[in-house]
């Protein structure tokens, strides 16, 4: 796995759809992706700023990646302490990243381990149904939108987790979790030739693509809610709290289990589906802490 570094640069809009430069000009292909709201946005003309750069042109030249494959987009929104920060500096320690044909990625040794040392902050971790504060929490945005673009350029996944409980900037049975040595995404490229992927994080955006020699087929997801899971109440003593008086120190959240697939529809209309199995996401309980009792 080789990686090449440059400077970064500004982006102002970005379109998820798959897309080639051939002689200055962008050709598009009808692997589409979810773009910031999750539903698709953009015409199939647009093309990221960075791909205008001479630095991004000089490492696709350099990898033989001259294809958009596929491209993504989630907003983190109300990002906690440190959790912008390692997203950020996760995408920029990922960009120029080259996979070689029959490889397999490891989000756990490109990025890993997350730890101070290199360079991550204190941020957010699901443990169970709660939310915590580890070194590096928050990397899992970057496995999730991995693992977006990794399907949508029908690239194969080796491993994959879901969450514990579903996360704001993608739907249930899209996501990706990671813990370092227990828990990674990994993907193989199954492709002919190399793919490099290339991300940045612009406000509390994240955006990220994957580069490589082929237009993928048009990958489509779909979910079906198996089951919804209500949350339930607890209720906490606080002492510091003024008496007679409540506050809710978590709001919860319901679980859902969830099936995925997709629909994979190649150039010579040929069809398949591709069944991705069930996720179970726990529901988080709501938290009320109650002060002392009136006397």
């Amino acid at each position: 796995m080789k990686k090449y570094l440059f400077k970064k640069w500004s982006v102002l809009l970005i379109c998820g759809l798959a897309a080639a430069v051939l002689a200055g000009a962008w050709l598009t292909s009808p692997s589409s992706c979810s773009a910031a709201n999750l539903n698709g946005t953009g015409d199939n003309q647009s093309v990221i700023p960075w791909e205008r750069s001479p630095e991004f042109q000089q490492a696709a030249s350099i990898a033989g990646t001259h294809i958009r494959m596929a491209s993504f987009v989630a907003t983190l929104k109300d990002p906690l302490p440190g959790e912008l920060f390692n997203v950020g500096h996760a995408a920029n320690t990922l960009s120029g990243t080259v996979v070689r044909p029959g490889e397999i990625f490891s989000q756990n040794r490109t990025l890993g381990p997350y730890t101070l040392a290199k360079g991550y902050k204190k941020g957010p971790t699901y443990s169970g149904n709660m939310v915590i504060t580890t070194i590096g929490g928050g990397v899992c945005k970057i496995a999730s939108v991995m693992y977006n673009v990794v399907r949508l350029s029908n690239l194969q996944v080796v491993e994959r987790h879901n969450h514990s409980l579903t996360v704001p900037y993608v739907p249930p049975g899209q996501d990706a979790t990671v813990y370092f040595g227990c828990r990674d995404f990994k993907f193989m490229n199954t492709t002919a030739g190399p793919v490099m992927l290339w991300a940045r994080t612009y406000g509390n955006t994240l955006y990220m693509a994957l580069y490589g020699q082929q237009l993928p087929p048009k990958v489509t997801w779909h979910h079906k809610t198996l089951k919804n899971i209500k949350t339930l109440t607890i209720y906490q003593f606080n002492p510091n709290l003024p008496p007679g008086t409540e506050r809710i120190s978590a709001s919860g959240q319901d679980g859902i289990v969830v099936k995925s697939w997709l629909t994979v529809r190649y150039h010579n209309g040929k069809e398949i589906t591709r069944d991705l199995g069930k996720d179970y996401y726990a529901p988080s309980p709501r938290v009320i802490e109650r002060g002392p009792r009136k006397r």
